[in-house]
C-alpha cells in the first residue's frame, strides 16, 4: 500500500514544467517527503483538453486519497476537468490552484477548455479541499475570474499583491504561498527553516 503523497504540478499554456516556480517548488516538495511528477503536457501554443486529460491519465494512473495537484492557469482548469473523470468512490486529497479560472477569457486557442460548464457536484465528489492562489495586478487572468473560479469549488482565497500571473517574467521564480498550501493540504510538517 502507497502512503507517500504525490504532489502533480500541472502546468499552462504554452509552459513548460522548468519555467516560473516550478522547479523551486518541485525541489522544496520532494525534500519535504513529497514524490514530485511535473508532466510536460502536450500541444505547445495549441492544446487539445482530450489531450491533456488523455496526458493526465497516463501520468497520474491511479489517483488516491494522497494525490495531490498544483495547477497553474489552464493548468487549474484541466486538472478540474481530470478530477470530473475520475471514477465513482476516487478521492484526491487536494487540490492548488495558482491563477485559476473557469470563465470565457475570450481565448479562442484554449476555448475548449472552459466552454463546457463545471460539474462543480462531481468534482467535489473526488476532493474536498481546494486553494487558491490569486494576484491583485493579474492581466492574463483577472482577479475577478480567479475569485469566481475559487467561489465555484468553495475553496480557500489566499491573494497576493502584485505577483502579476505567477511568472518569471513577473519575478516570481518561488511561490512560498503554493508551497505552504500543499503542504497544509496533506498534513506535512514543513522541514524547511523557510516556513
Amino acid at each position: 500500500m502507497r502512503h507517500t503523497k504525490r504532489v502533480f504540478l500541472v502546468h499552462g499554456w504554452n509552459g513548460s514544467p522548468h519555467n516560473h516556480w516550478f522547479p523551486w517548488l518541485k525541489r522544496e516538495l520532494a525534500e519535504n517527503g513529497c514524490a514530485v511528477f511535473a508532466p510536460r503536457m502536450p500541444g505547445g501554443e495549441h492544446p487539445k483538453l482530450s489531450e491533456w486529460l488523455a496526458h493526465l491519465n497516463r501520468v497520474v494512473v491511479e489517483s488516491d486519497a494522497d494525490t495531490y495537484f498544483v495547477g497553474h492557469s489552464l493548468g487549474c482548469i484541466a486538472t478540474v476537468k481530470f478530477l470530473e473523470t475520475l471514477s465513482e468512490g476516487v478521492q484526491v486529497g487536494g487540490c492548488v490552484f495558482v491563477g485559476g479560472f473557469s470563465g470565457d477569457l475570450e481565448t479562442p486557442e484554449i476555448v475548449e477548455f472552459y466552454k463546457s460548464a463545471l460539474d462543480i457536484e462531481e468534482v467535489r465528489r473526488h476532493c474536498k479541499k481546494f486553494i487558491s492562489i490569486a494576484s491583485d495586478n493579474d492581466t492574463v487572468v483577472p482577479l475577478a475570474f480567479s475569485k469566481e473560479f475559487n467561489e465555484q469549488l468553495g475553496g480557500e482565497l489566499i491573494v497576493e499583491k502584485k505577483r502579476g500571473h505567477f511568472c518569471k517574467d513577473d519575478g516570481v521564480t518561488e511561490l512560498l504561498s503554493a508551497l505552504t498550501a500543499v503542504l497544509e493540504l496533506a498534513g506535512l510538517k514543513a522541514l524547511s527553516p523557510k516556513l
